[in-house]
């Protein structure tokens, strides 16, 4: 007889969204990519899987995600047909990243990022503020549905 024990899955639990050894192989990337510790790396990880939900859940809204977790979405992006599975999966679609332009208004990018901690909060989901305290990331502030699934 074999007895597998696996993590109980709440809907609102980031790191359940995706398999445990691709949680931990993403983490790796972002730790290495980031120059970041172990647990912060996961803290990222969690906040970019909690970003790529909230994409998913506010469809048409206009969201971005602040630097640190940008990191996360980079390395998640990276494993392609992962990542294209679990777009698809929770969103029904991919989730395209639309990297910011030069010379983009950073002002406007930032309160985008504020706005988009705020609808992961209304969401239901949970929100590391420290990371989402860090600034926007590079996703376009004028690229209208990059990161609700559009394009």
């Amino acid at each position: 007889m074999t007895v597998t024990t696996a993590r109980p899955t709440r809907h609102d639990d980031p790191e359940t969204q995706v398999p445990a050894a691709l949680f931990a192989k993403l983490v790796a990337r972002v730790e290495r990519d980031a120059k970041v510790d172990r647990a912060h790396a996961e803290r990222i990880m969690r906040q970019a899987l909690v970003f790529l939900l909230a994409c998913a859940r506010n469809p048409g809204t206009p969201l971005a995600p602040s630097r640190e977790v940008d990191h996360g979405w980079h390395a998640f992006i990276l494993h392609t047909r992962e990542y294209a599975d679990f777009c698809h999966r929770i969103a029904g679609q991919f989730i395209h990243h639309a990297p910011e332009d030069p010379g983009a208004d950073r002002d406007r990018a930032a309160a985008r990022t504020e706005l988009t901690a705020e609808v992961i909060r209304r969401t239901g989901l949970p929100v590391d503020e420290e990371l989402w305290a860090s600034g926007q990331g590079k996703c376009s502030a004028n690229c209208e549905r990059c990161c609700s699934g559009g394009h």
